[in-house]
């Protein structure tokens, strides 16, 4: 069956009054992790994937999570009014702080940069930062680096268009999975040794509603607030003295994976996974009801593909994912649990979540490995217009510019891609402007997404479906992987240029020496750009008839994003370990980010520890050529 057939069957199969009945189904105000509600919605769709005649498992873990208290509060008091918010931040620290209160923004790191450079003192402030731009987790990471004690996190009416009393919810864990077990699995034979994650916060973190900071907002003294703050006239000073409590509790649940199989018929051992978030701290229907549905509704039309005559060459791996909600814990679990066998097979991660947040925009975030396959995809699926195709209707001239955006840390596919090395992508529907301001609240409704989609939801959904679904059916039906193979050699070339002429800039100011040359980080990179042209020449000039060669082409593909992860850090301390898109400090933009601060004199500068980073990433992108190559009379040894 060529491509066309296969576009054409899948269009066929797909209708907005089934996609609607789906949604009806999986509709569920109360399915938070571990809840009766969330097991249920689990065997739903097991129920679902056996109907389809896939071959059906779950996996079990017992995970731990913060949740609010279940007796007494968590307490913000200012100038002696108490507020008592029932929204919460899951992994914060516990305990009781008083401090004096500081705007920060949205407490990004050039927000910090700049407080730092207006000589304010930091340490031991109560940082109110406003939500959106960065994740919770990243917001308190950056206070906590400035020795802040607490962190208030609040909604601001100019991003988002909530009524103020809305609670927020999230979690403040600077990772994924359960931060009590890094790096391996929650598995209820695990034998759990005394460790933490690094990501786990050590000082205080609490959502507080719009309604509550304006007063404190509004009262502030201190220095003037930067103009494009715009928020607030003052940041605070020292006897804005604000007392945060946080009281959460630490307790053990069971969560269940459910996951079908549609095997393929020539390489069934190699598969795409696509999968879904099934909690939500509410209603979460634009979090995780849509996503499941398009699950579902994928499973069963490439079900019924196969009925009609479609073979896929290799296996699609459909995922029912538990605790997304606490920093897609679910997921990650089982990622840390078959690590070894997943690096070797599983060769695309596809993230369902929040595929529908408005119907005016649209945004991808992929690994550079899918570009080209991404942009296809596009050309080929219809638009909401009907009339045209989703490239025509949000490329607007340059698709890389208006359609793709960097993967986010608090993205569920972001440990797929940074800590398995599996290339992944997410996708979404978006307001023509702002964000979907429901997620994270209890107001995520069938109704407000309604509104923010002219109650186009179900026809939004198909279509999100077909372009989910042309992405994996594309991947399972060539002969070949269809993957960008050169597209990383233009990251990695606009990296290295960046980092030579910061050293270049640090060492005229004497502060490496001048021994230190990036030729080597240069030559590795060169080294890459040749391997990668030489395997996609190897696969221009492939004999598609040959089954193993194709098997021995294909595995070659499948190890360009995992050997993009850092073999020198360990996965506990660092979990994301890919050296172009992971976080921390062996990440190539973490090298120009220590050469800037040696730069600018910052304390936190190390030249030692700079040259021992900047060695083991020149020898990262290196071993990426050697094992691109292929064979080891193939490398060049010039090393």
């Amino acid at each position: 069956m060529d491509w066309d057939d296969v576009k054409k069957l899948l269009a066929q199969k797909l209708s907005t009054s089934n996609f609607e009945a789906v949604l009806s189904d999986f509709s569920r105000d109360d399915h938070r992790a571990g809840s009766p509600g969330d097991e249920s919605l689990g065997n739903k769709v097991l129920e679902k994937f056996k109907q389809y005649g896939m071959n059906t498992w779950n996996d079990e873990h017992f995970i731990k999570v913060q949740d609010p208290p279940a007796s007494g509060s968590n307490r913000v008091v200012f100038k002696g009014k108490e507020e008592r918010p029932t929204g919460f931040l899951s992994y914060s620290a516990n305990g009781t702080v008083t401090g004096a209160v500081l705007y920060a923004h949205y407490g990004q790191e050039s927000d910090f940069r700049l407080l730092r450079d207006k000589n304010i003192n930091m340490n031991g402030r109560i940082m109110l930062v406003r939500a959106g731009k960065i994740s919770f987790a990243e917001k308190v990471a950056n206070a906590a680096k400035m020795s802040a004690s607490a962190v208030l996190i609040y909604p601001d009416p100019i991003d988002y268009s909530l009524d103020e009393t809305t609670q927020l919810f999230g979690h403040v864990h600077m990772g994924s999975g359960d931060p009590y077990t890094p790096g391996f699995p929650s598995f209820n034979h695990t034998q759990f040794p005394p460790i933490q994650s690094s990501g786990l916060p050590k000082i205080l973190a609490q959502t507080i509603t719009t309604r509550m900071a304006t007063p404190i907002l509004r009262q502030l003294g201190g220095q003037s607030a930067p103009e494009t703050w715009e928020v607030v006239n003052k940041l605070g000073n020292e006897n804005d003295s604000i007392t945060v409590e946080v009281n959460n509790v630490l307790t053990e649940k069971k969560i269940h994976n459910v996951f079908g199989v549609i095997k393929g018929f020539v390489d069934a051992d190699r598969y795409v996974v696509i999968g879904a978030q099934r909690d939500a701290w509410g209603p979460g229907f634009a979090t995780s009801t849509v996503g499941t549905s398009v699950l579902v509704e994928l499973a069963r039309s490439i079900y019924e593909m196969k009925g009609d005559g479609f073979k896929p060459r290799r296996s699609i791996v459909f995922a029912s994912w538990s605790a997304g909600e606490y920093g897609s814990v679910g997921a990650t679990e089982w990622l840390e649990g078959y690590l070894s066998s997943l690096n070797m097979k599983a060769f695309t991660y596809i993230n369902l979540d929040g595929v529908v947040a408005g119907r005016n925009g649209f945004k991808v975030a992929a690994s550079p490995l899918m570009h080209s396959l991404i942009e296809s995809s596009l050309k080929e699926v219809n638009s909401p217009n009907k009339d045209t195709t989703l490239f025509a209707q949000f490329a607007r001239g340059s698709w890389e510019s208006n359609v793709l955006e960097p993967m986010k840390l608090d993205d569920a596919a972001y440990p797929f891609l940074a800590f398995s090395g599996i290339p992944s992508v997410s996708f979404r529907f978006t307001p023509a402007i702002s964000e979907y301001p429901y997620f994270g609240t209890m107001l995520d409704t069938r109704e407000k997404l309604n509104a923010a989609t002219a109650s186009q939801v179900p026809q939004l959904g198909v279509i999100a479906t077909r372009f989910a679904g042309h992405i994996a059916l594309r991947l399972v039906h060539d002969h070949l992987l269809r993957m960008d193979l050169v597209k990383y050699d233009s990251v990695i070339r606009t990296q290295v240029a960046l980092i030579n002429r910061k050293v270049k800039a640090v060492q005229r100011m004497q502060l490496l020496p001048k021994a230190l040359t990036v030729q080597w980080l240069i030559s590795a990179s060169g080294s890459y750009s040749r391997a990668s042209r030489a395997l996609a020449a190897d696969v221009q000039n492939s004999d598609l008839d040959d089954v193993e060669m194709c098997r021995m082409i294909n595995d070659r593909i499948m190890t360009v994003e995992r050997n993009f992860l850092s073999p020198y850090v360990s996965p506990r301390e660092s979990p994301f370990r890919h050296i172009l898109l992971g976080s921390g400090p062996h990440t190539l933009k973490a090298l120009s980010n220590h050469l800037e601060a040696l730069r600018t004199d910052n304390p936190e500068a190390d030249a030692k520890l700079f040259r021992n980073q900047f060695a083991l990433a020149t020898w990262t992108v290196q071993g990426c050529a050697n094992s691109l190559a292929g064979n080891i009379w193939s490398l060049n040894n010039e090393i």
